[in-house]
């Protein structure tokens, strides 16, 4: 067999509001809403806005791994309209992991100090886009002061 390459698809810069946390749970770790409040995509096949609503909802375990769940709506330059659905993990040491909750405008915590990685799922309207629904994706992020920036390929 082949091994799989990865081809870039986009990249998407996500503005998101402050959080909201219920803890602790029955089952453990606290749960997270963080609703996206806008923000922008971009890639060789792609380009337009990340549209204000839906949001990422993780669990964060006591171990401290973020296990999230994002979903929100892409519109294309074009109007189409995208549907993205995130699932992955974040996690690094309990120090990096304490700066990257406290961040603040201006604060940097370099992405190769933790852990971000993602599937992603989308669903769209059979057209120029419909690609996206028939191929797996990987995705690599970073969070900063106003959001995340994830960089996603297409498994080939």
């Amino acid at each position: 067999m082949t091994p799989p390459s990865l081809e870039f698809a986009f990249e998407c810069a996500l503005q998101l509001k402050p959080r909201v946390k219920l803890d602790p749970l029955p089952q453990g770790g606290s749960r997270l809403f963080v609703p996206v409040a806008g923000g922008r995509f971009e890639g060789p096949k792609l380009r337009g806005v990340a549209l204000e609503g839906g949001g990422e909802w993780p669990h964060v375990r006591e171990d401290g791994v973020f296990c999230f769940d994002a979903r929100y709506f892409l519109r294309e330059d074009d109007g189409t309209v995208i549907q993205l659905q995130n699932r992955g993990y974040r996690h690094g040491p309990p120090e990096v992991m304490e700066r990257l909750w406290r961040l603040a405008p201006g604060d940097v915590v370099r992405d190769d100090e933790y852990y971000f990685r993602c599937t992603p799922t989308f669903e769209t309207c059979a057209g120029p886009h419909d690609w996206l629904c028939s191929s797996v994706f990987v995705g690599v992020g970073s969070r900063g002061p106003a959001g995340n920036v994830i960089r996603y390929w297409r498994v080939a």
